[in-house]
């Protein structure tokens, strides 16, 4: 857990202005110790004092909206999975006297209404008979206040009872509610568009808390969905072969236990997940963030396109960094002016080395007689190596001769050679090698790295020796050259070479990066087919982490909807 984002924890509440210009701007939990202790309610709510009666006897007559669900002891946010019904608060709190008398061990009172099925009485409004489950009832987010909306106010007479707390005095604030459950409960894992100060009047609450970034191991539900801030993943029971990045979610998760007394402030877009125990009553006040308060309607575009981009860009490299640090040297002595090494190169290397090996000979001969009567002057008289000279395979080091003969291999191995005296490669449309392009990215574009040979080689390689391999194969092994850019290289590996090439571009002086740059392009039949091919893997790597992003954070799958890219 990095520490940016770590809990803090205080022993008072700070006051507006330090919560103003310390915690509300860092985005990260915070926990007040027994900050709310003055409150009334503290005492007068408190179970073990007289606090059901006093309750009772307060707001006993106001009918409250409850979560009703089967799943109890969780209780899920998502319409799917539970209801909200009209339920006296007398009722509610008769509950709550019941499971403390089953718990003390002494007989539970019959709760049956005696009006039942009477004019008058609870069914005909609708409301739920005391047989029916208590502890699948929950009270969650009941309005004390609603600033946006009075008419939902239902608890309204318990405001006297607790005060704004002095951090929150200049917030606007959008509602403050009532939380109280009489058994054990959960809510399932859940974030809020709104920061949230949670205080714990009586009982003690459990919390994990994820940061907005661990969403991925969260699968949150789709953005569209009526519950598009609650997760997917039963965190009491995961399905792991459904939910599989779930396996790492406790890594991102911090726990907080808050008693009586306690708060803890709960920032925007922090996945929480809450565990009360028996008894249990907390008030909560909610406020809009200086963010989102300052966001423009008319920007909204902009920033979705910025987020967007950038948390792909963080998909793209998150996706790089699964590769191996870069390609440690040979771990035995490699001898390279030894023949051998490259005899072992495929059949098709061994005859363009021979080839190439002839024309250099005739072109060191012609260089070396005498031209208009002036004496010539030999390759190793020159002071300073051109690029394109530095290719002949026995002045490689011994790290780019290794990277040379494994990728040769590997493009050798990925194809079929039908006849090795004729280009791998016959000249191709752009349209050709772009649907080809098309068809073999779709199925390597999901692969990891050791998944990808080739990605996995190209960036474990200095990019000093990958450029050195490149001119050899430009001058040696051109065909295949050109068959790992156009038919074998994947869209990681598009997006990986393109990264070297931008190491080459920093590393080098414009000359010689410029020379290396022709070189290269010069070992294709059609230069603008390679540099299209490069340029169309990395849209489509791209173009998928766009989609992990879309399925990470956003809970949405283009291939379940339909949609193309």
């Amino acid at each position: 857990m990095e520490e940016s984002i770590r809990i803090q924890s205080f022993e008072k509440l700070p006051s507006a202005k330090e919560f103003e210009s310390m915690i509300e701007p860092r985005n990260v939990p915070a926990v007040f110790n027994g900050c709310i202790k003055d409150w009334k309610a503290f005492s007068k709510w408190n179970p073990s004092n007289g606090g059901l009666e006093y309750l009772q006897e307060r707001v006993g007559s106001c009918v409250v909206e409850a979560m009703l669900s089967q799943s109890a002891p969780v209780f899920y946010g998502d319409l799917g999975r539970h209801e909200r019904v009209p339920l006296p608060f007398s009722t509610f709190v008769e509950f709550c006297k019941q499971h403390v008398q089953n718990k003390e061990g002494r007989p539970g009172a019959c709760f049956e209404s005696e009006s039942h099925g009477q004019p008058g009485s609870d069914s005909e409004h609708g409301y739920l008979h005391l047989e029916d489950a208590p502890q699948q009832i929950y009270l969650a987010q009941v309005p004390i206040m609603n600033f946006d909306n009075e008419e939902r106010v239902q608890l309204g007479t318990l405001s006297k009872d607790i005060q704004t707390p002095e951090s929150l005095e200049t917030k606007a604030l959008a509602s403050i509610n009532l939380w109280m459950n009489n058994a054990q409960s959960r809510s399932s894992t859940h974030y809020d568009p709104h920061h949230n100060l949670l205080c714990i009047v009586s009982g003690c609450k459990q919390v994990y808390l994820w940061p907005p970034s661990a969403s991925p191991c969260l699968y949150p539900m789709p953005i569209y969905g009526e519950a598009s801030n609650h997760s997917f993943v039963a965190l009491e029971n995961p399905d792991f072969s459904v939910y599989p990045r779930a396996e790492q979610s406790m890594e991102f998760s911090q726990k907080v236990v808050l008693h009586a007394g306690d708060a803890l402030f709960i920032p925007e877009g922090w996945f929480h997940q809450v565990d009360s125990d028996d008894l249990t009553i907390a008030v909560n006040f909610w406020w809009q963030s200086n963010i989102t308060s300052c966001m423009s309607a008319h920007m909204d575009t902009y920033y979705m396109r910025r987020i967007l981009r950038r948390l792909t860009d963080k998909e793209m490299l998150s996706t790089c960094l699964t590769f191996p640090s870069p390609l440690l040297l040979l771990q035995r002595e490699v001898n390279i002016w030894d023949y051998n090494l490259c005899l072992k190169l495929t059949k098709l290397g061994q005859d363009q080395l021979l080839q190439k090996t002839r024309i250099a000979k005739k072109m060191k001969r012609a260089n070396e007689l005498p031209s208009n009567g002036q004496a010539g002057v030999g390759k190793e008289d020159s002071k300073e190596k051109n690029p394109r000279q530095k290719t002949i395979l026995q002045e490689l080091e011994p790290a780019a001769v290794h990277v040379l003969h494994e990728l040769v291999s590997l493009v050798h191995t990925s194809v079929s050679v039908p006849n090795q005296d004729k280009p791998l490669l016959q000249s191709t449309s752009v349209t050709d090698f772009a649907a080809e392009m098309q068809d073999k990215c779709e199925k390597l574009v999901t692969a990891y790295l050791e998944d990808d040979p080739v990605a996995k080689l190209l960036w474990g390689t200095e990019s000093h020796t990958l450029q050195n391999v490149f001119l050899a194969m430009a001058h040696n092994f051109p065909r295949t050259l050109e068959t790992l850019v156009l038919h074998v290289l994947s869209p990681v590996g598009a997006e990986v070479l393109t990264q070297k090439f931008d190491e080459i571009d920093q590393q080098t002086a414009e000359g010689e990066r410029r020379t290396f740059f022709e070189v290269f392009y010069s070992a294709f039949d059609d230069q603008s087919a390679a540099m299209d091919s490069i340029l169309k893997g990395k849209e489509l790597f791209a173009l998928q982490a766009f989609k992990n992003v879309l399925d990470k954070y956003l809970g949405v799958n283009l291939e379940s909807l339909n949609l193309k890219g």
